[in-house]
């Protein structure tokens, strides 16, 4: 038996926003991303909510999807659970199934005493809520009869929850389950505490206008037959005990304060350390925006901290710093339909690292390389007329062809909304034919060759020259030495350049594009890097591709290129609620 808590499947229906999700979370930490108001609080809060160590949460018609509390809710998980919970030890056993690694399956009737000869041992537990608006917890035996799923279970499975509203104070407090209460694990605490405080005198900090009218309050009771001698006392509420009133204190500038009083990001890293201070680790943590209250540095601090707990883990955030540093978690994208897919390290993991804010744009659009980056920004700017980001319109790197594709066959699956510029090397052709038949107009691959071959190619030939020039209007010197090394010779002026290319029979254009692109074929030995090199001298930069697009623009090769570019350009800005374009005058 496991020696901690795993939900392997979990199952919400009908709660809040969320009309039905299935998903099978990793062990580990889980990072889940996703827009706006998609339901990623939601998926937190129905964990929590299934394994809330108490039973005085109230519900309400909002807590049922559309409001309408006449159709149950069912938030449902299929969970290893460790023998330390009870869950084997209740009056009424409860039946393990069988994890075959996509859901719970009934154990085969020959099956022996030891279940791990079969698979995996676990358990169904799920909460309702009713027509009625009452919760109910149950244990779904493999013979579809149902348990009660008791809170004691629950609180022994050392639910950690830090949520992003502020309220996330429980853990510090003595209250039933809290991280608190498993760190001092006294059963009998509560009722002392409880002892002591009932006999504490409240009754005589009144002053003389209460004590008045206590008394006459008193007499009047008396009169009408009901309970008398009162007076002022302290007492616990449903929901509410004395023990919930104590919690742990803290010195600051010598003054002594509630820990909970303190920071957002000090109240979330002082409930973590008293939860992994316990005898048993937490099973499962749930972090809402951990990037709330927390400098870069704390937030590191905390995600290392996190990903060294054996137990399971479950992160909302909208921090790249979060993204980028959760290097060992498990990401996921919950799109907007309730859809939630996974973004694999070994596919997404170099541009999580390098380019978090990939993940978390309302649209990302994937240029293979420093150029398309440059190029697509320029057009886009032109297209929304200011700055894409305003938008939520992020251009980012893929670093080549083969690193784009494995990215953009990743994101296709994940849920998010993207498109993508690339070139085409001739590679993996039926991959990228499957990919633009699914991302048709957001994803365009040039026909043959890359974005300088077509771009290039479209500049009329009174016009080439200009392409050796600086901004100042100046011709270019390291530009000129890129194409007098590819002649064989010393002299880098453009009459020599223009007698050497006589001589070889080249044209100034095909020249003008080998160096750009840095193609390397007819190198001299020894030199293959060297000529690769000259395209920096180019547009392999983000600088250079916006260059590039600049004099696309300026020597009139746009109305070449604009049918080839206006869909894609379109399809980003009907993505982000902007109307499409009959064509883009630049």
């Amino acid at each position: 038996m496991a020696s901690i808590a795993w939900i392997r499947k979990l199952t919400i229906q009908h709660f809040r926003g969320i009309q039905s999700l299935t998903w099978l979370p990793a062990g580990g930490m889980n990072v889940i991303l996703g827009g706006g108001d998609v339901g990623k609080t939601t998926i937190l809060e129905a964990i929590a909510l299934l394994l809330s160590p108490s039973n005085t949460t109230v519900l309400s018609e909002v807590d049922y999807w559309e409001r309408d509390s006449t159709q149950e809710f069912q938030i449902e998980a299929v969970m290893t659970l460790s023998d330390a919970t009870g869950i084997g030890s209740q009056n009424t056993f409860a039946w393990p199934w069988l994890w075959d690694g996509q859901d719970a399956i009934i154990p085969p009737a020959d099956t022996d005493d030891d279940l791990s000869s079969s698979g995996e041992p676990v358990y169904r537990v799920r909460v309702r809520g009713t027509t009625e608006l009452e919760l109910v917890w149950e244990i779904v035996q493999p013979n579809d009869e149902c348990n009660h799923f008791s809170a004691a279970i629950r609180r022994r499975l050392g639910l950690v929850r830090m949520s992003a509203d502020g309220r996330n104070d429980r853990d510090l407090r003595l209250v039933y389950g809290s991280a608190l209460d498993r760190l001092l694990s006294d059963n009998t605490l509560r009722a002392r505490l409880g002892k002591q405080v009932s006999g504490l005198d409240l009754h005589k900090a009144l002053n003389d206008e209460g004590m008045q009218a206590i008394e006459l309050l008193d007499t009047r009771m008396a009169n009408a037959a009901l309970p008398n001698a009162l007076k002022l006392g302290l007492m616990g509420s449903q929901g509410l005990s004395i023990g919930a009133l104590i919690g742990l204190l803290a010195a600051k500038n010598g003054i002594t304060l509630p820990l909970s009083s303190w920071g957002a990001g000090t109240r979330r890293m002082a409930a973590l350390e008293i939860a992994s201070s316990t005898e048993k680790e937490a099973s499962v943590t749930l972090v809402d925006e951990i990037e709330r209250g927390l400098e870069p540095y704390r937030l590191r601090k905390l995600i290392n901290a996190l990903a060294d707990q054996p137990g399971q883990i479950f992160i909302t955030t909208h921090s790249p710093v979060a993204i980028a540093c959760a290097e060992s978690a498990h990401l996921w994208y919950l799109d907007n339909q309730g859809a939630i897919g996974s973004l694999p390290r070994d596919k997404i993991g170099p541009q999580q690292k390098r380019d978090p804010e990939t993940f978390l744009a309302r649209i990302a659009v994937i240029a293979e390389g420093p150029t398309e980056v440059g190029f697509l920004q320029y057009l886009l700017e032109e297209a929304f007329g200011g700055n894409p980001l305003d938008h939520g319109v992020r251009v980012c790197d893929g670093q080549g062809n083969d690193a784009t594709l494995d990215l953009l066959e990743t994101l296709a699956t994940s849920g998010l909304l993207f498109a993508g510029l690339v070139d085409n090397e001739g590679t993996a052709p039926q991959r990228w034919m499957r990919l633009k038949g699914k991302l048709k107009e957001r994803l365009y691959q040039w026909p043959n060759g890359c974005t300088e071959d077509y771009v290039l190619g479209a500049v009329s030939e009174e016009n080439l020259l200009e392409l050796l020039k600086d901004s100042e209007g100046e011709l270019d010197g390291y530009r000129l030495r890129t194409l007098a090394d590819r002649l064989g010779i010393q002299e880098k002026t453009l009459d020599a350049i223009s007698t050497a290319l006589h001589i070889s029979g080249q044209t100034l254009r095909t020249l003008i594009i080998a160096a750009a692109t840095g193609n390397k074929e007819d190198a001299p030995e020894g030199q293959g890097k060297a000529w690769k090199k000259h395209s920096q001298q180019w547009f392999k930069s983000n600088a250079g591709g916006r260059e590039l697009a600049e004099r696309m623009v300026a020597l009139g090769a746009w109305s070449d290129i604009q049918p080839q570019l206006l869909p894609l350009i379109n399809s980003v800005l009907v993505a982000a609620g902007r109307p499409a374009l009959e064509k883009l005058d630049l």
